[in-house]
Order: structure tokens, then sequence, then C-alpha cells
């Protein structure tokens, strides 16, 4: 089951079922957290509740995606209770791109880099048994619900960056009840962004180089991840031509590391346990433009395209100003 959030013409928010182009309002609930919350109340399934809940009304998803009212698949009212976070070194790639990753990874620990180290430890301890935690992914913080942006909506690097770059990537969306027990709505295509030129200067810089805007959506693929997904990731150049392309795969077929262990590292903090936030988490990728040479320009358009989520998830890069900020003394 694929959901959708969306603005109608009167600007009331809505959320229905997504099949093909055409969506089934759901009644009674404005929002996927409205959803997610009397899912859990009542003890059942997001799908099930969804289904019981469909009403008459429909919507084109196609129109709603040309009049930029397409909402990211799943948000908070307060920003501020919605964190957005990620992992990375956590896929194997192509199959040319693994047998080159273990040559890197192999022979002495000590001789390797720290990336190296860290991926070579999600591959030999990163898919424990179930119920048990594995080894410890990197792990990185993006930002609050302010950075979310939904298909159709630019992302907005700021003035400072260095680069703006995408990477393809499937995420998690959670909600925790009030007995802070973490539930997984399901997951949605994203495009985590980052400034892979900062980043590259130093890894210190890894975490600067991820406080940026970020894709999610257009839909909330609801119920299990399949293994094995398949997509692929275009810059389209001003001019409207594609001018790159490459295929990606992700699932736990294609990682280092099993969702429930990346879940564990993530949830086993009190922090992240607090009952009502929301939480964005993305799983990493193994497919960057910018490991190919791409620089891209202001103006161009993102898009993430895997049929298992629906529609594509396409994104303008836009700059905003960033002024220098000077602190007063109170």
């Amino acid at each position: 089951m694929l959901l959708v959030q969306f603005l109608t013409e009167s600007n009331e928010r809505r959320v229905g079922i997504l099949n093909d182009a055409t969506i089934r309002i759901i009644d009674g609930y404005a929002t996927t957290l409205d959803m997610a919350r009397a899912a859990i109340a009542q003890g059942q399934g997001l799908a099930a509740l969804a289904d019981a809940a469909a009403g008459a009304g429909h919507a084109n998803y196609d129109d709603l995606a040309r009049a930029g009212r397409i909402l990211p698949p799943v948000d908070h009212p307060d920003p501020a209770h919605c964190y957005v976070t990620g992992t990375g070194l956590t896929h194997l790639g192509s199959a040319d791109t693994r047998d080159s990753m273990h040559k890197k990874i192999g022979g002495d620990m000590e001789a390797l880099s720290d990336s190296m180290k860290m991926f070579r430890l999600g591959v030999e301890g990163g898919k424990p048994a179930p119920g048990t935690p594995g080894v410890q992914p990197e792990w990185f913080y993006k930002g609050d619900g302010s950075i979310l942006r939904a298909s159709g909506q630019d992302l907005d690097m700021p003035a400072f960056s260095l680069d703006g770059g995408e990477e393809p990537e499937i995420a998690g969306l959670y909600l925790i009840g009030d007995d802070g027990q973490p539930w997984r709505l399901g997951y949605a295509i994203g495009n985590e962004f980052s400034d892979h030129v900062t980043e590259r200067q130093n890894y210190l810089y890894l975490a600067h180089s991820k406080l940026r805007n970020c894709g999610v959506g257009p839909a909330l693929l609801v119920g299990e991840l399949p293994a094995h997904v398949e997509g692929v990731s275009r810059v389209i150049g001003l001019d409207g031509q594609v001018r790159w392309e490459k295929a990606f795969v992700s699932g736990e077929q294609n990682m280092s590391h099993t969702l429930e262990n990346l879940e564990y590292h993530h949830f086993k903090y009190g922090l992240f346990k607090r009952a009502g936030d929301v939480h964005v988490h993305f799983f990493g990728t193994a497919t960057l433009s910018f490991a190919d040479g791409v620089q891209v320009k202001t103006g161009e358009t993102f898009e993430v395209e895997s049929p298992a989520f629906g529609p594509a998830l396409r994104n303008r890069l836009a700059v905003h100003d960033a002024p220098y900020v000077k602190v007063k003394r109170l």
C-alpha cells in the first residue's frame, strides 16, 4: 500500500491511498500522523486502518503534483518534534563495486582508513541474529522536520555550500508511541542531499556536510521493504534533458547491515524514544553523481525513482542567502 499526503485547493490537508495516478481519500483522518496515532491506539496495522477508512472521494496525483500540492509522506505539526537522521557505509553496491570494496577492506585492519574500517566492521558484523545487536553503523544528524521537502519543492542549500549533491536512499518513517515504543509506519524513497565537497576536505566535516534539506516521498510504502529494491537516480539539466543517470539498488540483499540492526542502534538512545516524536531515518546509498565527477548546477533537478515507491521524487536545486551571523552579548 502507498499513502500520499496532499493539500486540497482550499489548502486543507488530506491523506489517501495511491493506486496508479488515483488517490482514494481517507475519511476521518487529515494526516498520516493522525492515522498512525489511531492505529497504535486501536491496536491495528496502518494498512488495515487506511483500508477501512477509505471513502468515496478521489483525487488525481498528477494534477496535485502539477499544482505543487504534494506533501512529505509524514511530518509533524511542530517540526522540532521530528528528527531527521541517517546511517552511512551500509550499502554493498553493484557486483563490480562489491568486488572492489572487498579488495580494499582486506588485509591489516590498522592499515585501513576510518571509512574502510567502518565498512569492514559492517560487512563482518552488521547482520546479527534477529533480536541481538550487531556492530554499530556510522550515524549522523541532518536536522529537524523543517528540512523535509516534498516532491516538487526546491532543495535549498545555503550560499556557503561548496556543493549540493543527491544521495538516492530509502528512509524509514517512525512514530514513538505514548509508552516510548518506536513504531515503523513504513518506508519512503528519499534524496538525502549533502555537500560532498565539504565532506571530502576532511571526513570530520561530515557533520557539517549533512546539515541540509532532504527530499522525501512522495509516497509512504506501508508494510515490509523488499529484500531487493531497484531504482534510478537522475540529474536533469536546465534544458530539461537528462545529463546524468545511474541505476541504484537497496534493500537488505544489497546492504552490509540488517534494517533491524540499523533501527536498534538509533532507537537504543532514550533521546529518540520521546512519546509523540516522528523520525525520518535514511539507510544509506552506494550511488552518487558526485562520484562520477558531476557537479549539479542551481536550477537543475534531481530525480529519484523506484517502482516499489510509486511516482518519482523530483526536487530542483536552489541556493538561499546565508548572511554572516554575529552573536550579541545580552
